[in-house]
């Protein structure tokens, strides 16, 4: 019996995407991994030093190099290119040069015949995620940036330090921005299904130094906290990039809050935020609209202005694939 090949493609194999390539190999994700970066050496020799972790993982995947034109027929191509945010500044200020990397390298990966799936999780995440949309001509399910599933994670840790429970057994979302007009939407987090909201209010005393302001604080600044300690965050991101990947390619229908195109969902249009989603075979099955509080709705509304406002900069011209 036939057996399709599951493959992915990683284009920017930096610390983000070779982490992410490490991650997919150790959980036996997919069949086959190819990487793509702008210095073939570094590409090279990323695979050769993954391909020698074969005889210590469950399965054997085979990863080699390529260019973005070698995308052509992977399940899902992975955008980690790009720069880190310098300290001090914004995820926003990596615009322009994540514009200027993926206005040439989507076109070469559209070119070479791929039909599948994007995830974006290069700097700013949301605009990124946009301007491949917008680049790629594929429809919005099949176009998915990380997003805030980081943020997500980083707040069950979090919550986590203050109650006796597993991080897993925490439910709730950041939504918004992957910077820092991001929030979580502190009415639909749960605790074993108990909402925390109510779990504070019934245990004022023993739950006394859990402040949600400042849960809210260093789940913002978590990425920042980490990369002026050491130059950059990969190890958490690259686990959700992968998270994502094998949720798609094994069907999972999770849901997981990631960059989404909204088109009308919580009363927003062509703008690219992070919001719960179905993901699956096709991608984003379906996007999950939380039934948020006046002032959640209005947070998410800002923060979306701001997405806008950054994508509003770019100038696609000729190079706008959308149908």
């Amino acid at each position: 019996m036939a057996k399709k090949t599951r493959k992915v493609a990683i284009v920017g194999v930096g610390l983000v995407g070779s982490s992410c390539a490490y991650s997919l190999v150790n959980q036996s994700i997919c069949d086959e991994i190819l990487l793509v970066d702008r210095t073939p050496e570094r590409a090279y020799a990323q695979a050769l030093d993954l391909s020698h972790c074969m005889d210590f993982t469950f399965t054997r995947t085979k990863i080699f190099t390529g260019e973005p034109e070698h995308c052509g027929d992977a399940d899902i191509v992975v955008l980690s290119a790009g720069a880190n945010p310098i300290p001090g500044g914004t995820r926003l200020d990596l615009l322009e040069s994540s514009f200027a990397i993926y206005r040439e390298l989507v076109p070469r990966i559209m070119a070479g015949g791929f039909d599948g799936i994007f995830v974006a999780a290069a700097n700013p995440v949301d605009v990124v995620t946009y301007m491949v949309w917008r680049l790629s001509g594929l429809p919005r399910n099949r176009v998915i940036g990380s997003g805030t599933s980081i943020d997500s994670s980083r707040l069950k840790t979090l919550l986590c330090e203050y109650l006796p429970v597993d991080p897993r057994s925490v439910s709730g979302y950041v939504l918004g921005e992957h910077g820092e007009s991001q929030f979580p939407a502190w009415s639909h987090v749960t605790v074993g299904g108990k909402p925390i909201l109510d779990i504070l209010a019934q245990h004022p005393a023993r739950f006394a130094g859990l402040k949600l302001d400042e849960i809210e604080a260093k789940t913002r600044d978590a990425g920042w906290e980490i990369l002026q300690r050491k130059g950059s965050t990969h190890y958490g991101i690259a686990n959700a990039i992968a998270h994502i990947v094998r949720s798609i390619l094994n069907d999972d229908h999770k849901i997981t809050a990631v960059s989404a195109i909204l088109q009308g969902e919580y009363g927003e249009t062509d703008v690219c935020a992070g919001v719960p989603a179905i993901l699956s075979r096709s991608g984003i099955t379906e996007l999950v609209e939380l039934n948020l509080t006046q002032n959640e709705q209005e947070r998410f509304h800002r923060s979306c202005s701001v997405i806008r406002h950054a994508a509003s900069a770019l100038v696609f011209g000729g190079g706008d694939a959308r149908p």
